[in-house]
């Protein structure tokens, strides 16, 4: 039996995905949250919590993005055509997100409301986003002759600004958790505050969408409850009622953090329900990876180089953040 160089390949950027909504979802909201503290030397811990490994953590998103473009080329162009809006729109919000981060550690206290304004901005508009697009991706992309048939605004639903409403709602929490874990005192109890409705808030987006998806898609429906696909997804809904409850608890204890990787364990079971709802179509709802795969010597080749790549990024993140583990007081930088 062969190598399946296209699932490989799928495995990895899949995984390249997760590692970013790990990483970079915190980062994003940081800047989300920024209009629930009033208190600039709080905005001044919250940044700080991320100053270190800020940068390295969208190394993941260009992993992913470029790992499509070389293991699936067909599906790529076919995705950038039918998203090239709503990812224009993404990529130019994290690009003044940064120009905001780096420069409001440099104004003065005339002109860094206006770059807290930017950074809220940028960190709204770039989760927004990637929501819409994740909530148009699982709509489906029509192709006529290996192309993109969809409009310019095609991908603008319902569905997508909900999913864009979700994405925002979750990396709020994967924000207050990472701050519940990185700070103490008071800005620490009111993230706790802001982490106890919004883990609710996350629950409720994660319970419409799975009622939402199969009932607006019959092939996904019929993919989530036919054998033996159901046995995968039976578990799901029980682990993330699970996973809600122990972030309250954790919260509702002396919190560390747990609260924070309870988090990141609500977030991946709602990915795995992504994964189901799309599998085994790179493109929904009808091109599979197999189809999309660049040729097999493309795949060997492209394939040396990401697993020489992705343990020196592994290594270099957790080195980042052993060296950053601990805690930022307010008016300070870390003890």
């Amino acid at each position: 039996m062969g190598i399946d160089l296209p699932l490989i390949w799928l495995l990895i950027i899949g995984f390249g995905v997760m590692m970013y909504v790990i990483a970079d979802g915190f980062d994003l909201g940081i800047g989300i949250l920024f209009p629930f503290v009033k208190d600039r030397s709080h905005r001044d811990a919250m940044v700080n919590s991320v100053a270190p490994v800020w940068d390295g953590n969208e190394t993941w998103l260009v992993l992913g993005g470029a790992g499509l473009m070389a293991a699936f080329p067909k599906a790529y162009a076919i995705l950038l055509s039918a998203f090239y809006v709503p990812a224009i729109l993404m990529l130019l919000g994290l690009i003044w997100r940064g120009v905001s981060f780096e420069f409001r550690f440099k104004a003065d206290d005339a002109h860094k409301p206006f770059w807290d304004k930017a950074f809220m901005l940028g960190s709204f508009v770039a989760a927004f986003f990637q929501g819409a697009i994740l909530g148009a991706f699982i709509d489906g992309v029509e192709i006529v002759g290996g192309r993109s048939a969809a409009g310019i605004m095609d991908w603008l639903t319902p569905f997508s600004v909900f999913t864009g409403i979700g994405v925002v709602i979750a990396y709020a929490l994967l924000g207050s958790t990472w701050l519940v874990l990185k700070t103490e005192g008071d800005l620490q109890r009111q993230m706790i505050r802001i982490a106890k409705p919004t883990t609710f808030a996350v629950l409720v987006a994660i319970a419409i969408a799975s009622i939402w998806t199969p009932l607006a898609d019959q092939a996904i429906s019929d993919r989530w409850f036919s054998l033996p696909n159901i046995w995968f997804f039976a578990p799901v809904p029980v682990l993330v009622a699970a996973a809600t409850y122990y972030i309250q608890r954790t919260l509702n204890d002396d919190p560390h953090a747990g609260p924070f990787v309870w988090s990141l364990v609500l977030i991946f079971l709602g990915y795995t329900g992504f994964v189901i709802s799309i599998w085994p179509n790179i493109v929904p709802p009808s091109l599979s990876i197999w189809d999309a795969a660049a040729p097999s010597e493309s795949l060997g080749f492209t394939l040396v180089g990401a697993l020489l790549i992705i343990p020196m990024i592994l290594g270099y993140s957790a080195w980042a953040y052993y060296v950053f583990r601990g805690k930022v007081k307010v008016g300070e930088g870390y003890h």
